[in-house]
């Protein structure tokens, strides 16, 4: 096979005879290096690219690798201000239920009540089946406040039970007949079995008469509602007071009632003026003491 080539300078042909071996081997050997010279290129072309395609995913994971750090920090942060602001808040409700239990403790010691009802030196019992420890961590710091906030909250109900026991006990004691129903005078009869001053014949006396002076404050002995106010035969102008719990009281004789069916009274409070109307000799208050309906002396109230 032979190859013609033209040169462009002088335009003259030159043929080369590839069948012949010397030629053969010179087109071979520059066709391998034209070859190997692009080869070559191409590699060095590649590991360039290569290079450049590695640098840049380096920049890009690093400046991400830089954005989550900033991140991580935010949060840190932002957990840091809420760890601070439960352990204010923990804190705080401590405190409340350290005071509550003073102020349970005084109340219980000032109520003279048995402290093994209402003990605030010790957490209220409490159990359960085992399970393994483990330490504090942070998420547990909620769990803690809840406890916490569930403590005192039960302090709370303590108190209120507390306040219960004292304002009821209060209120028997204010509602209990006791004391005698004038500020000045004297017993000038006694509760049982007497002469009547009228006709001279042995009867009962269901009370106890305080004498005194006519116009003199009569005074209620307890808290109560007065259910009668106005005449009853042999008492004369009479006031009665209803105190609960079965006690009534009732109080003959008054010249003047100062209060009126329904009206609600306080230990002390004057109820009615001295007087001698109805069954009487003289200014004086006929009182008795009722329970359960049945006249009872009132020497033992009047004598507290």
């Amino acid at each position: 096979m032979n190859v013609i080539l033209l040169s462009k300078r002088d335009g003259k042909a030159r043929q080369f005879n590839l069948a012949k071996p010397l030629t053969l081997g010179v087109v071979l050997t520059v066709t391998t290096v034209i070859v190997g010279g692009a080869f070559a290129l191409g590699l060095q072309l590649g590991k360039g690219v290569h290079r450049e395609l590695a640098l840049a995913e380096t920049t890009r994971f690093a400046a991400l690798l830089a954005q989550q750090k900033q991140e991580i920090a935010g949060l840190k942060q932002q957990l840091q201000l809420r760890i601070d602001a439960m352990a204010m808040r923990i804190g705080e409700v401590n405190a409340h239920v350290i005071r509550l239990d003073a102020l349970g403790k005084r109340l219980t010691e000032m109520a003279d009540i048995d402290s093994r009802e209402f003990d605030f030196d010790r957490d209220p019992p409490s159990g359960g089946p085992e399970g393994e420890g483990v330490s504090a961590q942070i998420p547990d710091l909620s769990q803690m406040l809840t406890q916490l906030e569930a403590r005192a909250d039960l302090r709370e109900s303590q108190l209120a039970a507390l306040e219960n026991v004292i304002l009821t006990r209060e209120l028997k004691e204010e509602i209990h007949p006791e004391g005698r129903p004038v500020s000045t005078g004297y017993i000038s009869s006694y509760f049982g079995e007497r002469a009547d001053p009228f006709d001279g014949l042995e009867k009962f006396h269901k009370g106890v008469d305080f004498a005194g002076t006519l116009g003199s404050d009569v005074v209620a002995v307890a808290a109560g509602v007065v259910t009668w106010a106005g005449e009853r035969s042999g008492y004369g102008k009479l006031i009665e007071i209803n105190h609960g719990d079965g006690y009534s009281t009732r109080y003959a004789h008054n010249e003047r009632t100062l209060v009126a069916v329904g009206q609600t009274v306080k230990r002390g409070e004057s109820i009615a003026l001295m007087g001698s109307t109805g069954h009487s000799t003289g200014p004086h208050v006929h009182f008795e003491v009722l329970h359960n309906g049945r006249q009872v002396d009132p020497l033992s109230f009047i004598g507290r």
